[in-house]
């Protein structure tokens, strides 16, 4: 059987420039209106007993070039487990291997995150006692942007994800984090939940995620510099959350998200920002030291440089989070490749890898929220 390859379904991104036997050259498409791209996913079918490889010929000319050496590429027969695939990069070319013994199979840049599984999420936390959702507004493409909301206690604490809506692993930690505060039996989230009213968006950007993009929204927008001033004609995702953050004030905010050069994952925090005080800063600071020494799948060695006093860029979120309410801000990075302190040479850095990080980030601020 002749290969067969597709990227038309939900999140997939791929272009087929020709296939010879069991090799295909590719090309990743760029997202709507914009020269971002990076994300990649598809399927092979006929690929039962055949070693295919994938060429991505256009990799050099992609948003991250400097993400693919040290990348490999995920694989999976059945969407739901991931592993790593033999991956080499030169001459700005990606190429990945696999020996199937299945008749279809699925690569991607990450474990995918599907509108479908989001729309489960959701329906399953809207219905879970002690959980609220509301619908906050719509997309450009006419997607809800979905909150849920849990925890009686008075200090407002918001999670959202996605905002690029190829850095999938950050809906996966979401999904962590909606597990842990869901957990009634637990002494640590019911005492979190005691002091901290949550309030989650588990994607920013369902557009951009369901149409394969790997950076904006329908429009080609980057959500992550729209904090500043964002409008309904051209940003409404963060429109209606920051609206939202007005309403209930923020002390503590994480915006989780995937970064793909750096191995490791780690934090970004708001030095720079003008109202920048030592105070607010040694709170994040405590935070990002605190989850250091809770688990061995975060450290602090690796990550951004960090902005010059006065000179933070207050259209990304976190800094603008940091400056509108003096909140402890943070965006977490996690890594498309591995998180090189505590490797899993089958997996890399994995769905289940990112739930448990939330687990952390949780049991973490639980550690710090009477400091807020």
């Amino acid at each position: 059987m002749t290969l067969s390859i597709t990227s038309a379904f939900d999140g997939g991104n791929i272009h087929v420039v020709a296939i010879d036997g069991t090799r295909a050259d590719l090309e990743i498409v760029k997202d709507n209106e914009s020269d971002f791209y990076q994300w990649f996913y598809f399927r092979v079918a006929g690929a039962r007993g055949k070693t295919i490889t994938c060429r991505i010929l256009n990799a050099g000319g992609s948003a991250y070039p400097d993400g693919w050496p040290g990348y490999k590429a995920r694989v999976s027969h059945d969407r739901e487990t991931w592993r790593l695939a033999d991956t080499s990069y030169a001459g700005g070319v990606l190429e990945f291997s696999y020996a199937s013994d299945t008749d279809c199979v699925w690569f991607a840049y990450f474990a995918p995150y599907t509108t479908e599984r989001h729309n489960q999420l959701i329906a399953d936390y809207a219905a879970m006692p002690g959980f609220a959702h509301r619908e906050l507004g719509k997309t450009l493409d006419g997607e809800s942007i979905d909150c849920l909301t849990v925890g009686t206690g008075p200090k407002p604490v918001w999670l959202y994800a996605r905002q690029h809506p190829g850095e999938s692993m950050a809906e996966w930690w979401m999904e962590g984090a909606l597990e842990k505060l869901a957990r009634s039996d637990d002494p640590v989230t019911t005492a979190l939940l005691d002091k901290a009213t949550f309030h989650l968006v588990p994607n920013m950007n369902p557009d951009g995620s369901r149409r394969g993009h790997l950076r904006t929204n329908a429009a080609g927008v980057n959500l992550n510099r729209e904090w500043h001033a964002p409008s309904l004609q051209r940003s409404p995702e963060v429109y209606v959350v920051r609206r939202a953050m007005d309403e209930t004030g923020v002390v503590f905010a994480m915006d989780v998200h995937g970064d793909e050069a750096i191995p490791a994952n780690f934090l970004a925090g708001f030095e720079g920002i003008p109202s920048w005080t030592d105070a607010l800063g040694d709170k994040y600071y405590r935070f990002e030291q605190a989850l250091a020494a809770n688990t061995p799948d975060f450290q602090t060695e690796k990550g951004y440089a960090k902005s010059a006093a006065g000179k933070a860029n207050l259209s990304m979120s976190t800094n603008q989070l940091a400056e509108r309410f003096g909140a402890v801000g943070m965006t977490l990075e996690m890594p498309f490749k591995d998180h090189d302190p505590n490797p899993d040479a089958v997996h890399g850095w994995s769905p289940e890898r990112c739930k448990r990080l939330a687990h952390a980030c949780l049991e973490t601020l639980a550690q710090q929220i009477d400091a807020l």
